[in-house]
């Protein structure tokens, strides 16, 4: 599990993907909130972290990583909204996570497939699974 320290840093991630379009919507926020909560993080040090960026710490563990990349796909969906920017950004933030740009590239194609454009966890980590085979 990550540090206190690396969950502040996914949450300024997070919230830096999410005005990536200039604006924080409140489905965006609210889903935000979610993951602050999930991660054990108070929401007073959550409300700071809008107004300032945490120290960046990159992820250790490949599972980690691969759960981010998650996180910011649900963000970057769960407005039902997709711009070139952000999936721009979401491909340039795997890379920087050392993700393997072919399975980042796949899980940006097979998003089409499923209703709201919500990649089942199970499907995305096969997606991975098979390109570190």
């Amino acid at each position: 599990m990550s540090t206190y320290q690396e969950k502040l840093s996914i949450l300024s991630e997070m919230i830096a993907f999410a005005r990536v379009d200039n604006s924080l919507k409140e489905s965006e926020y609210k889903f935000l909130v979610g993951v602050s909560e999930n991660l054990g993080v108070d929401k007073a040090v959550f409300e700071d972290l809008l107004q300032h960026k945490a120290e960046k710490k990159i992820l250790k563990n490949q599972t980690d990583r691969i759960v981010q990349f998650h996180r910011l796909l649900l963000l970057m969906n769960i407005d039902e909204k997709q711009t070139k920017a952000e999936i721009a950004k979401l491909h340039n933030l795997g890379l920087k996570m050392g993700l393997p740009p072919s399975a980042i590239g796949q899980v940006l194609e097979v998003m089409h497939q499923y209703p709201n454009k919500l990649v089942p966890t199970k499907i995305l980590l096969n997606i991975f699974r098979a390109h570190y085979n």
